[in-house]
């Protein structure tokens, strides 16, 4: 089952900082998503200054339960650096 994920990064002043640490472990487990299948596309979203200020995911997991049980040790969501996720199911058109 496909799902978008629109997840917002905290709002403080130490919220950028909460992401550059978690980064690396972040990507790095996208990776291996990808490798998998579960990761289709995503990337920042960015402030008008270009500041990274959340992420789209969109991801394939088996059910919502799959998709929560990785949300939950994503090192974005351990490291408290999204606050506001939301998302939803969908169904991406695959034109090949």
């Amino acid at each position: 089952m496909q799902f978008l994920i629109v997840a917002y990064d905290g709002t403080d002043q130490d919220a950028l900082q909460r992401r550059l640490n978690a980064r690396e472990a972040h990507l790095t487990n996208t990776a291996k998503l990808k490798e998998s299948g579960q990761f289709i596309a995503g990337g920042a979203i960015l402030n008008e200054e270009g500041q990274m200020i959340g992420s789209t995911l969109y991801m394939d997991f088996e059910d919502r339960e799959a998709l929560q049980a990785w949300l939950q040790h994503d090192p974005y969501t351990t490291g408290n650096v999204w606050k506001d996720v939301e998302i939803k199911p969908i169904k991406l058109v695959d034109f090949s």
